[in-house]
């Protein structure tokens, strides 16, 4: 825990040294959530992107040397704060890629403002909306998570297995929310389950327990949440408990957060259950999670893993590209779209000595294969996990 609290400490000091470093020979934005509704998941975030490019400068650096600095930035999960983060990180700090934002909306606002226009890649390992795919992107933007398309309609076919044939829907009013709400609500329905309520709601109120009651009314025994566990998602799941709106309780991966369980205690979630992205079995991802737990972190923690991979996935980049940001979102699909010898987490050294001989690479991820679209997205999988303890055990794997 310690180890992980100084690098979490060294993270956020990155941006003020980074102006002062005199190795400060390739900069990369990381722009995270740090401040705002996923706050508590930003951190483990950052500190799994920081591992990737420890991992890089350790083992002689980038370009014949030069190290990788990070400079952060937050957005507060906001468009507009995203928007001014990004300007500075572009603009001021001249970062050649950008890791992140994390959430959805601020990934739409700062491609469409901001990096699009100044021809930098960004590669986010969070933002998760399917309005992230129909972005005309001059092919700058990628994601190292699945978009919620794929886990709003699994979602919905797993519950249907799983008996639940009738519920009601309460979804955060944003981009994240409504794609969410949208894909689910459309293969619920299509396999015969019944939607009995639903509704958007605005962040930051006070009390939802009007919205409550009136999605209770249809009858539906388990709520669907799609928003922040650590916003107003923990409100309304604080309040439909205390009021016993509804029996069983289901999230999406916005709500698989540490602060549920501190808030509210596991003796009071045993009916709360919430898909998550899920590394796939595989040598990659027993690396990282040795390497991980090494720095103190905890591999379970939500986006780690694409966190984790979207910081070295933007070094072999930069490296293929030979350090030209005109060249590097061509290369992050040359390094990972299945062809060449395979690289794993932290095999840094080889990848340099493959790309300077002119052989092809392909980065196996932590979070599974980065075989890009034409979109930037990638294939990927969801578990359905439940509350044990302090902390969340997966239960199965959605369909």
């Amino acid at each position: 825990m310690l180890k992980k609290i100084a690098l979490a400490a060294g993270l956020f000091s990155a941006t003020a040294l980074a102006s002062n470093a005199a190795q400060a020979d390739v900069k990369i934005g990381l722009l995270g959530g740090i401040s705002g509704p996923i706050a508590a998941m930003a951190p483990p975030m950052l500190v799994s992107s920081k591992l990737a490019i420890q991992q890089v400068n350790e083992q002689g650096g980038i370009l014949g040397g030069q190290k990788i600095v990070t400079v952060v930035g937050d957005s507060a999960c906001n468009p507009q704060n995203g928007v001014d983060a990004a300007t500075k990180l572009v603009n001021i700090e001249q970062v050649v890629g950008l890791i992140g934002p994390h959430c959805s909306g601020s990934v739409l606002a700062v491609a469409n403002s901001v990096t699009v226009p100044a021809g930098i890649a960004l590669i986010t390992p969070s933002g998760t909306s399917p309005e992230i795919t129909g972005l005309e992107d001059k092919g700058l933007v990628f994601r190292t998570v699945p978009s919620d398309d794929f886990q709003g309609r699994s979602l919905a076919r797993t519950l249907l297995e799983l008996g639940t044939k009738k519920v009601a829907v309460a979804y955060l009013n944003n981009d994240y929310g409504s794609g969410l709400a949208n894909s689910f609500k459309a293969e619920f329905e299509a396999n015969g389950g019944e939607i009995a309520g639903y509704s958007a709601h605005e962040d930051g109120k006070a009390s939802y327990r009007s919205n409550l009651a009136e999605l209770s009314r249809g009858g539906a025994d388990t709520l669907v949440i799609f928003d922040y566990g650590d916003g107003t998602g923990l409100t309304i799941l604080r309040q439909a408990l205390e009021n016993g709106f509804f029996t069983n309780y289901v999230g999406a991966d916005g709500m698989k957060s540490d602060a549920i369980i501190r808030e509210l205690g596991t003796e009071n979630l045993t009916t709360f259950v919430t898909s998550s992205p899920v590394g796939e079995k595989s040598d990659s991802l027993a690396v990282f999670n040795k390497a991980y737990i090494a720095a103190g972190g905890n591999p379970d923690a939500i986006f780690v893993t694409s966190s984790y991979d979207a910081a070295f996935l933007m070094a072999l980049a930069l490296e293929k590209a030979g350090g030209d940001a005109a060249k590097v979102s061509e290369s992050i699909v040359a390094v990972s779209n299945g062809q060449g010898e395979a690289i794993l987490p932290g095999e840094w050294k080889k990848a340099v000595e493959l790309i300077a001989a002119g052989k092809d690479i392909d980065y196996k991820g932590a979070a599974g294969d980065l075989n890009f679209d034409r979109a930037g997205d990638v294939p990927g999988s969801y578990g359905l996990f439940k509350v044990d303890g302090d902390t969340f055990a997966l239960q199965q794997t959605l369909n």
